[in-house]
């Protein structure tokens, strides 16, 4: 296998290009039994993930990630990213990261993503928003 700097390369990549086309080839980035969790799920296997992706293209107007860090340590990585996408005619950017390990053929066994839900997404939501805010004002350290 070529080296994992390469390897995290291509799959990040892969990622900033991701198109409806391109979640074809996924069986080529994940592993069979991959393990995929986010603050929405917990699943395992290629086809899971794979929705995963298709739900997102069906829901959001143009979805793209793009990767801002990366840091390798043989077969597991971290990378930061911002994931752009418009929503009912309103832009988003959510900046998050993503911990990922590779398996021996450097298919993707693992992935976990980690990005605040309640900041990044419902506190944009009216009504909501203004109770997650004022929740987290009330309960910051700078308004002790």
């Amino acid at each position: 296998m070529q080296s994992f700097h390469a390897r995290f390369d291509e799959l990040a990549e892969w990622f900033e290009t991701l198109t409806p086309a391109s979640l074809q080839g996924i069986a080529s980035v994940y592993a069979p039994n991959a393990t995929f969790r986010d603050p929405f799920n917990d699943l395992r296997g290629v086809t899971s993930v794979r929705q995963v992706y298709q739900h997102m293209f069906e829901t959001l107007v143009e979805p793209r990630f793009v990767i801002t860090s990366k840091l390798i340590e043989s077969a597991s990585a971290f990378m930061t990213w911002r994931f752009l996408f418009t929503l009912r005619g309103k832009a988003y950017v959510i900046e998050g990261g993503t911990h990922f390990v590779l398996d021996e053929q450097g298919l993707i066994a693992m992935h976990r993503d980690y990005w605040d839900a309640a900041q990044e997404l419902y506190e944009k939501i009216p009504v909501l928003g203004a109770v997650l805010r004022g929740l987290r004002r009330k309960l910051s350290i700078a308004n002790a």
